[in-house]
């Protein structure tokens, strides 16, 4: 409607009370969510636990009330909440904390979306958002059944985070202290994506410029190159958001390397080459991993510290090994909550990174 503004949400809790009473009354509370001490049977909700859900938007329905809205600041608060709280819960899987986290999030920005916030006030509640769903997704253990987390969900709600996000950034003028970290958090989950890498390439000269974003083109194009020495030595110094993003890649990374490695040097009597080696390389959590890998691709080993590279054995079979990437994400965090990382005003830019990527 022309002229029409959207009006600022006024709901200060995490969940509008009405919501509350109608989960509880529908046993829809998650275990998260209940108050301590309530009767199993008739779980009460906890006012400072319980964290709205997201609820698709039917055509034609009447949008919520201001009162049902939670403004920025809110949003804000429930996203560090959720990163402080519920993210770090070593009480519950990765897969029901991701399922969780997930969900809530999706409705923090339904309700931004609904609202008339500013820009820059948005854009910190999309960042911050966005951070943690990362980080969440990062942490499901590879391999392994997620059960109530769905990957490809999460996969296209990350996608739809960063839509959201980086439309809010091309609307707004400004300023957005972390725009080149989440554009280069952008390109480092699309790693090898033409249009992921052209809708970069399309952003202002100054902002390419940043560290950040230099970085994560410097990524890019080593992946794409097949250069394994220096796309795992680009990531080992990625800070842990930026970790984070990229982590999906890293298991087709190291079968590429791995194929590559077998084509220069398998023999008909067999090469050997040291497990070490296959380590640094390739940014293995040590040596069992560097086993694994190697014997998952048909390679066999000569006792426990060299790989045989004989013509004719490397075979690929089903998705790569994702790996632990213990050293190459959970270490970055250094002592750090995820509340801590996700609301810093910077990724801190004083890990180590190349002077000049190129």
């Amino acid at each position: 409607m022309p002229g029409y503004e959207l009006p600022l949400g006024t709901c200060l809790d995490m969940c509008p009370a009405n919501e509350r009473t109608r989960r509880e009354k529908e046993c829809r509370l998650h275990r998260f969510e209940v108050a301590p001490g309530s009767p199993g049977d008739r779980p009460r909700a906890d006012p400072q636990r319980a964290v709205k859900e997201y609820s698709r938007p039917a055509a034609g329905k009447a949008r919520p009330p201001p009162s049902q809205l939670r403004p920025p600041s809110v949003l804000l608060a429930t996203v560090r909440y959720l990163a402080g709280e519920v993210a770090e819960r070593t009480d519950a899987s990765r897969a029901e904390v991701a399922s969780f986290v997930a969900d809530r999030l999706r409705a923090v920005r339904l309700d931004l979306a609904l609202q008339g916030a500013g820009d820059a006030e948005a854009a910190l509640v999309l960042e911050a958002a966005l951070a943690v769903l990362l980080a969440v997704v990062a942490r499901l253990e590879p391999n392994a059944s997620h059960g109530l987390a769905d990957p490809m969900l999460l996969q296209a709600q990350v996608q739809e985070s960063f839509g959201s996000l980086r439309r809010c950034y091309a609307l707004g003028a400004g300023p957005h202290p972390r725009q080149a970290t989440f554009q280069g958090l952008f390109l480092l989950y699309n790693l090898g994506s033409v249009e992921a890498l052209h809708e970069v390439l399309q952003l202002p000269a100054a902002l390419r410029s940043c560290p950040a974003l230099r970085t994560a083109l410097a990524v890019d194009s080593a992946f794409r190159e097949g250069n394994a020495a220096r796309l795992f030595r680009l990531l080992r110094s990625l800070p842990y958001l930026q970790s984070c993003a990229v982590q999906c890649h890293v298991g087709r990374a190291r079968r590429g390397a791995l194929a590559r490695l077998a084509r220069a040097l398998s023999t008909p009597k067999g090469q050997t080459v040291p497990l070490g080696f296959m380590v640094h390389l390739l940014a293995l959590d040590g040596p069992e991993e560097a086993r694994d890998l190697c014997q998952a691709h048909g390679l066999p080993l000569d006792g426990q510290e060299r790989v045989v590279f004989l013509r004719g054995r490397y075979r690929e079979e089903g998705p790569p090994p994702a790996g632990t990437c213990q050293m190459l994400v959970e270490s970055k965090l250094g002592g750090r909550t995820l509340e801590e990382v996700v609301m810093a005003e910077e990724e801190d830019e004083a890990v180590n990174r190349p002077e000049s990527p190129a």
